[in-house]
């Protein structure tokens, strides 16, 4: 199994008023760099995250034209630019910086021959989410959140949280 990241960076925030990926993302990409997964590619879109360079402490960042169209077209782009050698992607949000490293284990651990796995606190379907490359072509405008994926309690650990607003 060869796992890269696909993290998803690509929307406006606007409730959160500004460009949240770029205050966020450090931690998302410091708690993927306690992995094995590699390599990472990071989506942008309405925001530039690095101006001026596409590759930044061996993460790739790739520009979504069709951010706007939803979740579904980041996540499209961000698996059209990895590798041919990559089985399966992990995806995960830029704004989620309490991405736990043990979480992103447990998923590859558990994957088995699941076409997509995603991890639970206390019940609730959350990041990171892994997807096998057989499932990539069945990514909907909605994104992942629109397939059925097998479950992994990760209750244990902390999860990753999803920032809306800058309190």
């Amino acid at each position: 199994m060869t796992v890269a990241a696909v993290v998803l960076a690509a929307g406006a925030a606007t409730r959160y008023g500004g460009p949240k990926q770029r205050e966020l993302l450090p931690a998302v990409l410091a708690a993927l760099s306690q992995t094995a997964v590699a390599p990472i590619v990071v989506v942008e879109g309405a925001w530039t995250l690095e101006p001026g360079s596409n590759q930044v402490h061996g993460v790739t960042f790739v520009h979504c034209d069709e951010w706007a169209e939803g979740p579904g077209a980041s996540l499209r782009c961000g698996l059209a630019a990895l590798g041919h050698d990559v089985t399966h992607a992990l995806v995960v949000l830029a704004d989620g910086p309490d991405l736990d490293p043990r979480a992103v284990s447990r998923l590859v651990e558990q994957a088995g021959d699941a076409p997509m796995v995603a991890a639970t606190y206390d019940g609730s379907r959350s990041h990171p989410v892994l997807i096998a490359r057989a499932a990539w072509s069945t990514v909907p405008a909605a994104g992942g959140r629109a397939l059925e994926p097998l479950l992994v309690d990760c209750s244990d650990l902390r999860p990753p949280g999803d920032v809306d607003h800058p309190q």
